[in-house]
């Protein structure tokens, strides 16, 4: 290599480093959060908590809850420091069974495959936030379902931080997706036709506690 291609390639080399310097967080490092510190609340208005498991081999059935309520404490310095409370409700599983006549089969999934009428709280709290990009991490902590408490892990997007437009509060959006085994938790009912593996999904959106 001639000295004018060394000077060259060095150049590049140096423009580069400086493109990633001036980039932002590097991947698995967290950006800090333009929002206040402190307790935040779920806007429950703009919540979805859904779940997806195998049926028959056929279809991933989908199913979504109503009843559920959460609390952030959010530390924007370094938001891998930062905890998250969320709980729901089994029994206000909604499955929109066409023909609630012939079965009340949300009382079925809540109650029986579920438990919710012996232990009617899910509730997740957060252990550990690692941060796998800028806005994006995995969230693990402590799932107790039918009674039973087991570790689960969330992968979670920060999909925005900003100021509501119309009630001028501080607002946090944030899109979560994990997978858990129902029989490491005693949820065996049906195991077989109904698979193991349950998908659950959340969209969230926390508002500032006052």
């Amino acid at each position: 290599m001639t000295q004018s291609l060394r000077r060259s390639s060095l150049a590049r080399l140096a423009l580069l480093a400086a493109a990633v310097a001036f980039a932002g967080p590097a991947l698995g490092q967290a950006a800090r959060i333009d929002a206040p510190a402190g307790a935040y609340e779920l806007e429950k208005t703009h919540v979805s908590v859904t779940f997806r498991v195998k049926h028959l081999g056929l279809s991933m059935y989908t199913a979504r809850f109503v009843g559920f309520d959460s609390t952030l404490t959010l530390d924007p310095a370094d938001p891998t420091r930062s905890t998250v409370v969320f709980t729901i409700d089994p029994m206000s599983v909604r499955t929109d069974f066409p023909f609630p006549e012939k079965e009340d089969f949300d009382a079925k999934v809540g109650g029986t495959i579920l438990k919710g009428k012996e232990h009617p709280q899910m509730r997740f709290q957060s252990t550990a936030l690692r941060a796998t990009g800028p806005t994006t991490g995995q969230l693990t902590g402590n799932l107790t379902m039918g009674g039973v408490t087991r570790p689960a892990t969330f992968d979670i997007t920060l999909n925005g931080a900003m100021p509501h437009p119309f009630r001028k509060v501080p607002m946090l959006g944030f899109s979560a997706r994990g997978t858990v085994k129902r029989s490491d938790f005693g949820l065996t009912e049906y195991l077989g036709p109904i698979g193991d593996e349950v998908e659950i999904l959340i969209e969230a959106e926390y508002q500032k506690a006052p």
